[in-house]
């Protein structure tokens, strides 16, 4: 094979990718919607019972657990030193955590569904969608695997679908958006929580709901609303007892979109994925003519051409 001819073929396999509908601008001002929904949590009341990740695997469908809903011995499963999150099994997790000098916290974590998604900004496939109602949804029919997303959520929560040579797509939560949120419906966590730990409404009215809880009872909580401005702001709101940094949250985001700070570099990200199929598909053809005509075959025409 020529070098003219790699090229070409180089050209030829990048060019599906390079071809494939790009946003317009990156770290577009989405503000969210005004009537958009949310659910606010209030640590200081759950038990770490486990009931939202049980709803949520019966109303997802999802794969049964390895270890029952009951089995709390989760709480004491840490690999590597690191706290259970979100995986294509498992759309919500519950951790305990343990403040120094304090009671046991407990802490359900899923998809936070920010106003500004940094994993719909970041797709350059335009697998993501942000819904009137407030959920993030996702389109498995379009998702190229790049990625991009897992990179770009400031909570570290699009699990990669692994298991799947063959489809391997993102998996998290989506708000239950399918079978509940468009028709009005409470997710199904909430629905299930027997201790009052959450609440559905509309986001504006949670964050009255938060304050006025905080104003009413400020030795119980800390005053803050995680998730009232943190990366422009989340579907998902937390009231907390103990500082939020000892319940695990990050409490170094900016209040500004997390995608103004990557978008120049995820901006290169549709170019890079053009030029590595370009040259693998570059490498494949070499590879494939040198043992369809043997060791030396148009040799001589290679190295005539290169002069």
């Amino acid at each position: 094979m020529t070098r003219r001819k790699f090229l070409a073929g180089s050209m030829a396999g990048g060019a599906a990718i390079a071809m494939a509908p790009t946003k317009k601008a990156f770290g577009a001002n989405l503000e969210g919607f005004p009537d958009g929904m949310g659910v606010l949590v209030d640590m200081t009341r759950c038990v770490g019972c486990r009931s939202c990740e049980a709803a949520c695997n019966k109303e997802q469908n999802l794969p049964e657990p390895d270890k029952s809903f009951d089995d709390y011995s989760v709480f004491d499963e840490r690999p590597h030193g690191h706290y259970r999150r979100p995986t294509e099994k498992a759309y919500t997790v519950v951790n305990r955590y343990d403040p120094v000098d304090e009671q046991p916290v407990y802490r359900k974590i899923q998809c936070n569904h920010c106003n500004e998604p940094a994993c719909l900004t970041s797709c350059f496939v335009n697998a993501y969608t942000k819904t009137p109602e407030g959920a993030v949804i996702y389109n498995d029919k379009v998702c190229v695997g790049c990625r991009n997303c897992m990179i770009a959520c400031p909570f570290g929560i699009p699990a990669y679908s692994y298991s799947s040579a063959i489809n391997p797509i993102i998996k998290k939560c989506i708000f239950c958006y399918d079978t509940r949120l468009k028709n009005g419906q409470t997710p199904a966590c909430v629905e299930a929580c027997p201790q009052q730990v959450m609440v559905f409404g509309k986001r504006k009215e949670l964050i009255k709901i938060a304050h006025d809880r905080i104003r009413r009872s400020p030795v119980k909580y800390v005053d803050q609303v995680y998730g009232e401005k943190e990366v422009g702001g989340t579907g998902w709101l937390y009231l907390s007892g103990v500082p939020f940094q000892e319940a695990g949250f990050n409490i170094s985001l900016p209040s500004e979109p997390i995608i103004n700070n990557v978008k120049d570099f995820l901006a290169i990200v549709p170019m890079v994925l053009a030029i590595w199929p370009a040259l693998f598909t570059g490498f494949h053809l070499l590879a494939t003519k040198g043992k369809s005509h043997g060791h030396g075959d148009d040799h001589s025409h290679d190295g005539q051409e290169e002069h």
